[in-house]
């Protein structure tokens, strides 16, 4: 009997613990954002496994951490296209994407437009 009360928190340990992992996967990427994605290599830093933590991370977040980390590139790369002048070769480049054409697809896929069709939106609403 004393098993059954057991078995209700080590739920609870094992999500808060997923929920800590999703997190903390989270701002390793955040701070890795502009570097080479490689789930591997955020796993070995978190201390896990890296099937694991994808199936963790997807548990919590709804999307792979491939998809999160493009997320927070294309974040940052909206950035660059509302406040530079850069192209958009370099603002690609600038947020982590090994080509402009890598980006563009990229960021259409996950914002519904190019960069360019972006910065042309936002500059004619300032």
């Amino acid at each position: 009997m004393e098993e059954n009360r057991e078995r209700p928190l080590a739920h609870v340990r094992k999500k808060a613990g997923g929920e800590a992992l999703a997190n903390a996967a989270i701002a390793y990427m955040k701070r890795h954002r502009t570097d080479k994605f490689s789930l591997q290599e955020m796993a070995d830093a978190l201390f896990v496994n890296g099937s694991y933590l994808l199936r963790t991370f997807k548990r919590y977040t709804g999307c792979t951490p491939l998809a999160y980390h493009h997320h927070l590139r294309c974040e940052y790369a909206k950035e660059l296209l509302v406040q530079t002048n850069q192209s958009v070769s370099e603002i690609g480049e600038a947020a982590g994407f090994v080509s402009s054409s890598h980006f563009s697809h990229i960021f259409k896929k996950m914002e519904g437009c190019t960069p360019t069709e972006y910065r042309m939106y936002h500059q004619e609403t300032e």
